[in-house]
């Protein structure tokens, strides 16, 4: 079972909850659903194309949303906040009014607000940013899988599996590597296991990247 579901749906009501919190009628469920994939694309794009970050790690774990009759609570957990903390009065404002815009609603409120996380290399999705920006550099998929374990390593994880799916080094034939450090119980549903799928677009095409960070078990 651990190798065939989403490791964090097999844990929704233990070790995980949800990233979208409401209810909605059958008749308005998708619509709600296609709501959310429109704030966390917006809230990306604009991160995207206005902060420019040297090291290509955008660093935003996660996205909560959290939805109201008259409200809209979005919150952004990211690693490194300092980006858009520089003018955060003016980038919050500005990125409501994109999202707002882009939602096309005027009977709900929303509401924005950025919160940092302490070990930003501990989070699989802050992780596999850094390891597409290596490889879009054209470092060796090894080398940009070894540095990541490190840097989970002083983010004090118990242990993690990365996974990359493609054309490795441009070979002509895809294959898929893996490499695990540590314990990564997927089949323990006590265990916190925060995951992650990554794609990157290279010159040699799209790889895949998945990996697997294990916290702590409860």
């Amino acid at each position: 079972m651990g190798q065939k579901i989403n490791p964090l749906g097999f844990r929704l009501g233990t070790s995980q909850s949800h990233h979208s919190i409401w209810f909605a009628q059958p008749k308005d469920y998708s619509d709600d659903l296609q709501e959310d994939q429109k704030i966390r694309e917006c809230i990306k794009n604009y991160i995207q194309k206005n902060i420019k970050i040297s090291s290509g790690v955008e660093g935003i774990a996660r996205i909560e949303i959290q939805k109201r009759i008259d409200l809209i609570q979005v919150k952004i957990y990211m690693g490194f906040p300092k980006f858009l903390l520089e003018d955060r009065t003016r980038r919050i404002e500005e990125l409501q009014m994109i999202v707002q815009k882009e939602l096309n609603s005027v009977n709900r409120k929303l509401n924005i607000t950025i919160t940092k996380i302490t070990n930003p290399y501990g989070d699989p999705n802050i992780l596999a940013e850094f390891i597409a920006g290596q490889l879009k550099n054209r470092v060796s998929f090894r080398k940009a899988i070894q540095k990541a374990i490190e840097l989970s390593e002083q983010a004090d994880t118990k242990g993690i599996q990365v996974q990359i799916a493609g054309r490795l080094n441009g070979k002509e034939m895809a294959r898929v590597i893996w490499i695990r450090e540590g314990r990564v119980p997927l089949q323990t549903i006590r265990a916190k296991i925060d995951y992650c799928p990554y794609t990157v677009r290279t010159i040699h095409g799209v790889l895949g990247i998945k990996i697997w960070i294990f916290r702590e078990e409860g």
